[in-house]
């Protein structure tokens, strides 16, 4: 491979993991402020202040949406509102890597079940392995039971995630890149408002609150958009897809820095389980013609 293009590669791939830690940092700091203002308003929070930083960056309003796209975009971005309250809800209730991990069969699934390969069965076993671990059994020790409602709640942010990924198609081949900034703009508007003032109150809009809700917007949403989109333009998918797959882990090592949430060594296995899932599903699923070429 030549100097450039290792270079070029390089950034890619250090562009898409500070994504992941940027991500997950903003999921840490957003679980610290549930105490003050709850899972509801933090939501609000960041959905709407991501959505005028990305709004004030992307300028999405030079290029109009045609009407025909209206519905859609509605529909888009109330998914995404509903999603990101979902996962949020999620973190009070049980730790951020394995709400990340539930959360990720969302996208997983879409992907196996297009697929024909019989390969493919071994990375469906992986993600079923790793989701049976996660179940809150009742024969289970309690200080490794998790809590039925966090599961379920990320469970239902994992089917938002796969509708999101449905629904976002048709928006972002007609929008490009300011599909998430108007998708953004839509949920802040309709969805989250009802679900994150009722909680949160006057306590939203203390200087310290806004603060830390801009900090968790950035860290959050506006900056690993900006990295993914720089570093897909130097990856191939199944690079780029693979990179992502660590999500779970690097999610669980946020929690356990940030917040001191310990996993037991079956939920490890369970997230270790999971990432293969993602990672050989990503490895396998796109054609590899450049590396050929």
């Amino acid at each position: 491979m030549p100097r450039s293009a290792q270079h070029t590669t390089l950034i890619g791939v250090c562009a898409t993991l500070a994504a992941q830690v940027s991500g997950n940092l903003g999921a840490g700091f957003a679980k610290q402020l549930f105490p003050l203002v709850g899972a509801g308003g933090t939501t609000l929070l960041r959905v709407s202040l991501a959505a005028l930083v990305l709004l004030a960056w992307r300028r999405p309003w030079r290029r109009p949406v045609p009407r025909a796209l209206w519905a859609g975009l509605a529909g888009y971005g109330a998914i995404l509102g509903v999603m990101n309250f979902l996962i949020y809800q999620a973190f009070s209730h049980i730790p951020i890597g394995i709400a990340v991990g539930i959360e990720v069969m969302g996208p997983l699934a879409i992907v196996l079940a297009a697929s024909r390969h019989p390969r493919d069965f071994v990375w469906l076993a992986c993600a079923a392995g790793g989701l049976a671990l996660l179940m809150p059994w009742p024969s289970l020790a309690p200080h490794e039971a998790l809590d039925p409602r966090g599961v379920l709640l990320a469970a239902a942010a994992a089917a938002c995630w796969a509708s999101y990924i449905l629904l976002g198609r048709r928006v972002a081949a007609s929008l490009g890149s300011d599909a998430v900034a108007w998708g953004m703009a839509v949920a802040a508007v309709i969805v989250v408002p009802p679900l994150g003032i009722a909680v949160g109150g006057a306590k939203l809009f203390a200087p310290h609150v806004l603060g830390m809700g801009l900090a968790i917007a950035v860290l959050s949403s506006a900056l690993p958009y900006g990295l993914e989109i720089g570093a897909m333009r130097r990856l191939p998918a199944h690079v780029f897809g693979m990179l992502l797959s660590a999500a779970p882990a690097i999610a669980a090592l946020t929690g356990w820095v940030l917040l001191g949430e310990r996993l037991t060594p079956g939920q490890w296995l369970a997230i270790a389980l999971i990432v293969t899932a993602l990672a050989g599903t990503a490895a396998f699923a796109t054609p590899r013609r450049s590396e050929a070429a």
